[in-house]
């Protein structure tokens, strides 16, 4: 669902923004052609997709292009100047949200928590609240607990029924995490049958 959003409103099915066209392996199913995003009066400056599953396809394009030396200077300089390949994983996602998020922007991102440590996730929390202030909408897929701990979101949950809306504390990451944060020997014996 998330990738048909970002695919209906533009942006390319690996990630970017919407001036990137690129395919590695084009993979991406057909339902954004079978939706429709209504759109409100005032259209985003700025916006980004981030696709962990294809996040190393993109920090690729992004060098490639810069090695050809094309119009507009070096891109890599909107993601803080250094290569994402010469980072850690989790850095060069962090270097995105820091760098490349400009506020006033959609930004669609899917499973952001995938390269980041529970204390870049708190980080990206302070990041996310930030870029709301600075009137930009984020739509994310995420299993993180911390991440869905956000206050001012709406956690909504696709099911076979359709659609609900759910409270933080109704979602089964939250659960499960509590659970076994609070009952951690207990949990561990079921799950290693000792």
């Amino acid at each position: 669902m998330l990738e048909a959003i970002a695919v209906a409103w533009g942006f390319n099915a690996e990630g970017g923004t919407v001036n990137f066209n690129f395919t590695t392996q084009a993979s991406h199913s057909e339902l954004h052609e079978y939706i429709r995003l209504v759109k409100g009066t005032k259209r985003p400056r700025d916006g980004f997709f981030l696709r962990a599953e294809s996040f190393y396809n993109l920090a690729t394009t992004i060098e490639q292009l810069d090695s050809a030396g094309g119009p507009g200077g070096r891109i890599i300089a909107a993601y803080g100047g250094k290569s994402l390949h010469q980072m850690s994983h989790g850095e060069s996602f962090f270097a995105v949200f820091q760098n490349r998020l400009g506020g006033n922007g959609l930004y669609i991102l899917d499973e952001p928590e995938a390269a980041l440590s529970p204390v870049r996730q708190m980080a990206l929390l302070t990041r996310m609240h930030e870029l709301v202030r600075q009137n930009s909408q984020l739509i994310i897929a995420t299993h993180s607990p911390i991440i869905m701990a956000y206050p001012y979101s709406q956690i909504i949950q696709l099911t076979q029924s359709g659609i609900c809306r759910l409270e933080y504390e109704q979602t089964e990451h939250y659960s499960i995490m509590k659970e076994f944060t609070n009952n951690r020997s207990k949990m561990l014996k079921i799950l290693l049958d000792e």
